[in-house]
């Protein structure tokens, strides 16, 4: 964590409440943006596989991981986004 590009945007990288699909697709565009130059890029990627993380990790969104296989333990987002 220390020697990740992200230290200190946090809000790049967790959904606030109620966000809009526009603001959450410019939100994930610009921690994408972060995630590319990263050093620590796939270690952070593969411990929000293994730990079933939610929120954008290692350039990788919650379905996006979701859609690779990698289910979360109650995908909020995700069902909701598939029950309307």
């Amino acid at each position: 964590m220390e020697r990740a590009a992200c230290k200190g945007l946090t809000h790049l990288f967790f959904p606030t409440a109620a966000e809009r699909p526009q603001a959450r697709e410019r939100r994930e565009a610009t921690a994408r943006q972060v995630c590319a130059s990263c050093s620590v890029r796939s270690t952070c990627r593969e411990f929000a596989r293994d730990q079933h993380e939610y929120g954008f990790w290692g350039g990788e969104s919650e379905d996006e991981r979701h859609a690779a296989g990698f289910r979360l333990i109650a995908p909020i987002g995700v069902r909701a986004r598939s029950a309307g």
